[in-house]
């Protein structure tokens, strides 16, 4: 079992914690442990291997190719990770299994893999009887049967809690008779094992363990996607199917309890997984302008395309920072918590804020990687025989999977908010401190020498633009605090908010990473300073537009101008020569073919 230990931030702690401290704190992607490395380097040998020369077998859905290939990862041990050592596990942690996901390339296979070891797997790991552990987690981690997850219903799309399939107690008491359908059910084609939400009667949900062999249970055809086409997607419909009293999962009426904490995990590796398509998806790229030539010049030779270069690798190196900084908490934080799933999922949900930005930014940084690829192939990239054509239609998905993009804003500003009410986070006694300056004309102290001198500029400013965030955010909420749900409804403030708290935890978390990295003396630590700078000059440069436009749309109109005023005093400029980083950076991924690190 991996023994790495990290310490653990509090949720949140981006927005009030300066990062000099974060930067002694926050786990790194260069601190992963060996037994890590070379877990993380086996999944990505045997997508090499196995996956990679079946892609077109994959595409085409050929019968048998997607659950021998995830049938092949359980004989590798890689389905394993997260199951308990007694259930034929290896029980490695969420850091150890999120780095899996980084490395799975594949879309298709990647969906395949995590719909069965994460949503198909965890309820059980979490929630099971002890019986129920015994007679499926064995066959789940070894890969023997493959599982599936049946929440989604025609119609009710982001509302979970919607619901229509229904559940009635048979008779004399041994069943669940099971009626209803559910819809966009990955690995349907062939799973052996569904966890199935239904209502009994008029309450919430419950959740159920659902054999697939079972009479009444069949599927629809397989859906004809834009993206990850070799992924099975069906519907999945349930007519009378009795289920033994015994497989009802957790709780009567507490399905939405499974349902939610399991996506709080789900969201994070669906960040990594991300991560892992980004850095694909520039390789192909930064290769591509190392062969096609225009106008008697190489394609990375011209400016333009030194510039999406370095931003594919900037905005890639901030993702990959946030994510496993939040999979280390999370992970630290669920050992911590002991063995009662409560404890644990509370622990989890400590980091609900951190996990939907992960599983957001992660994913619109692959949307903005696969699409500057396409752009760098021109024409070429168009093309079926290309791959990244293929890359950009997979990608799509991502901001819709495990609660889309604008559910997952909900989530964070409305987490933010619940956080703030339950003393968590003090940010009253914080925006009494950020006005009273602000009123003063005061900058706040500059970093201290934790910071390497190169990024004390960034840092210094990602200092301010929280306390603007702030002050900013509750002059607005301190309008609406006798009537909190007048403000839920404002949406385009919870959109503004998110961008701002996405923004400023990618800074964060690329700045501290950058500095620990120099701090320790890294050969390559001019690469992260590099990396961490241009994705923290683009990142502050959203920043400054969202505070704009939270501050005009949302103070008193008597008010706003003294306000924005005073917020793009506070917050003031960093400054960065961008075109000079971005040639170093390029020059940096062309070395490299691809992402620099």
């Amino acid at each position: 079992m991996s023994t790495t230990v990290k310490p653990t931030e509090p949720g949140t702690a981006f927005l009030t914690t300066s990062v000099s401290e974060s930067a002694s704190k926050i786990f790194i992607l260069e601190e992963r442990d060996d037994e890590q490395r070379w877990i993380e380097e086996s999944a990505d040998t045997f997508v090499t291997r196995e996956v990679l020369p079946k892609v077109e077998a994959i595409d085409r859905q050929e019968p048998g190719v997607m659950p021998g290939l995830v049938k092949q990862a359980g004989e590798q041990g890689l389905l394993m990770i997260d199951v308990p050592e007694q259930y034929g596990g290896a029980e490695l942690g969420l850091l150890t299994s999120a780095l899996v996901a980084s490395q799975l390339r594949e879309a298709s296979f990647s969906v395949a893999f995590g719909a069965h070891t994460t949503i198909g797997t965890l309820p059980i790991v979490y929630y099971g009887t002890e019986e129920q552990k015994q007679q499926y987690l064995p066959k789940l981690a070894s890969g023997e049967w493959i599982s599936a997850y049946a929440l989604t219903e025609p119609g009710v799309g982001s509302d979970a809690m919607g619901l229509t399939t229904r559940a009635a107690l048979s008779e004399d008491g041994k069943y669940y008779i099971l009626n209803g359908t559910k819809q966009w059910i990955s690995n349907a084609g062939f799973a052996n094992l569904f966890v199935v939400f239904a209502r009994i009667g008029n309450e919430r949900p419950s959740a159920f363990i659902v054999e697939a062999t079972w009479p009444g249970i069949s599927t629809g055809p397989e859906e004809n996607k834009m993206g990850i086409k070799g992924s099975s997607t069906r519907q999945v419909i349930l007519e009378d199917v009795k289920v033994p009293v015994e497989n009802l999962l957790g709780e009567i009426h507490k399905g939405y309890k499974i349902a939610f904490n399991i996506l709080n995990i789900g969201r994070l590796k669906l960040g990594a997984g991300s991560v892992g398509g980004s850095r694909s998806a520039l390789n192909l790229a930064a290769t591509y302008t190392t062969e096609r030539k225009a106008f008697g010049k190489f394609l990375h030779e011209f400016g333009m395309i030194k510039k999406k270069l370095a931003r594919m690798a900037a905005e890639t190196y901030a993702a990959e920072s946030e994510v496993f900084r939040t999979a280390s908490n999370i992970a630290q934080a669920q050992k911590s918590a002991g063995a009662d799933t409560e404890t644990v999922f509370k622990s989890i949900e400590e980091y609900a804020i951190e996990a939907s930005i992960a599983k957001v930014h992660g994913s619109e940084v692959l949307a903005q990687v696969v699409d500057e690829g396409v752009q760098i192939f021109g024409g070429y990239g168009f093309m079926h025989e290309y791959p990244i054509e293929k890359a950009y239609r997979d990608a799509r998905i991502q901001r819709i999977f495990e609660g889309t993009n604008e559910i997952n804003r909900i989530v964070a500003v409305t987490t933010l908010f619940r956080r703030a009410l339950a003393g968590k986070i003090d940010l009253m006694t914080k925006y009494a401190e950020i006005e009273a300056r602000m009123k003063n004309d005061q900058i706040p102290a500059g970093v201290g020498e934790e910071i390497p001198v190169d990024l004390r500029d960034a840092a210094n400013a990602l200092e301010r633009a929280k306390d603007a965030t702030i002050y900013a955010t509750m002059q607005i909420a301190l309008k609406y605090m006798q009537n909190p749900q007048a403000l839920a409804e404002e949406q385009e403030f919870i959109e503004y908010l998110a961008n701002l708290m996405i923004d400023l935890y990618a800074a964060d978390s690329a700045l501290a990473r950058a500095a620990k990295i120099t701090n320790q003396g890294a050969e390559n630590s001019g690469t992260h300073i590099k990396l961490a700078q241009l994705a923290s000059w683009n990142a502050l440069s959203r920043i400054r537009g969202n505070l704009d436009q939270l501050i005009q749309t949302y103070v008193d109109e008597k008010r706003a101008e003294k306000v924005l005023s005073r917020v793009r005093s506070y917050v003031g400029d960093y400054m960065l020569n961008a075109v000079q980083v971005q040639r170093e950076i390029a020059a940096l991924v062309v070395e490299k073919q691809g992402y620099p690190l």
